[in-house]
């Protein structure tokens, strides 16, 4: 049986932990759970100019907020239960069975009330959403382990569509999506290092001479692109007079 000293010693340290509880409660308005809602906590006036990545860090943190509240606040309760079993003078013992608590239990958890095989079990929840329940499959169907062929429109489809608006890894606020951040500064789409596309393949001399045409894929693509419009160059057919020097003249 604990002695009165004992009790006193274990009800000031129940009352400080009550106490800095409170503070904390105090000092940060519940975990930020006093606003009406998140974007008061955060600072916004509303989602709408918000990213939903953006959206989705602060949801996080919203329910981390949540859940830390509510383990204080169990916390509290329990403290306040432990200090009404002192009031009552029922402290020390175990309020399912009567049984005397072991003082070493107290020392650990001074809020226990109870002895550890009348302990609340900790129980994980495996309940899933109620919503599950009703909710089908996108489009009605739609399972990886399906080895029935499916060529409707399914949910890789419709992803594809609603990523050409634009993701967290594209720029989709510009006026003219593009698919890399690279895309979007001032003349992004200009050639590194060459003004003309066959200015990859061809080389010359330091003096313009002995033109050297290296095989490349890009070789290829640009001679499909004229060989498609019947042109020698990007600009056009050369006048009459100055094929010459891109023909083969024929030796005597």
């Amino acid at each position: 049986m604990l002695s009165s000293q004992q009790v006193e010693t274990f009800r000031s340290q129940l009352e400080s932990m009550k106490n800095e509880l409170n503070e904390r409660f105090d000092m940060n308005a519940h975990f930020g759970l006093d606003a009406g809602h998140f974007h008061e906590s955060m600072g916004e006036l509303s989602s709408y100019d918000n990213h939903p990545g953006d959206e989705a860090t602060e949801l996080y943190e919203r329910e981390k907020d949540i859940a830390l509240n509510e383990h204080a606040e169990e916390e509290l309760n329990d403290i306040n239960r432990a200090l009404k079993a002192i009031d009552e003078g029922t402290y020390g013992k175990c309020e399912v069975c009567g049984a005397e608590i072991p003082l070493e239990r107290l020392d650990a958890i001074p809020t226990a009330t109870t002895c550890v095989n009348h302990a609340p079990e900790e129980v994980v929840s495996h309940n899933r959403p109620v919503e599950e329940g009703v909710l089908m499959p996108p489009f009605g169907k739609f399972n990886f382990d399906d080895k029935d062929e499916n060529v409707a429109f399914d949910a890789e489809d419709a992803y594809q569509i609603v990523n050409s608006y634009g993701s967290s890894e594209t720029p989709s606020d510009l006026s003219y999506p593009k698919d890399h951040y690279n895309d979007v500064y001032m003349e992004s789409e200009e050639p590194d290092g060459y003004v003309e596309d066959f200015e990859n393949f061809i080389g010359t001399d330091m003096e313009g001479k002995e033109i050297t045409v290296y095989p490349s894929n890009q070789h290829e693509k640009y001679e499909d692109e004229l060989d498609e419009e019947g042109l020698m160059t990007a600009f056009g057919d050369l006048p009459g007079y100055e094929k010459d020097p891109y023909t083969e003249r024929e030796h005597d």
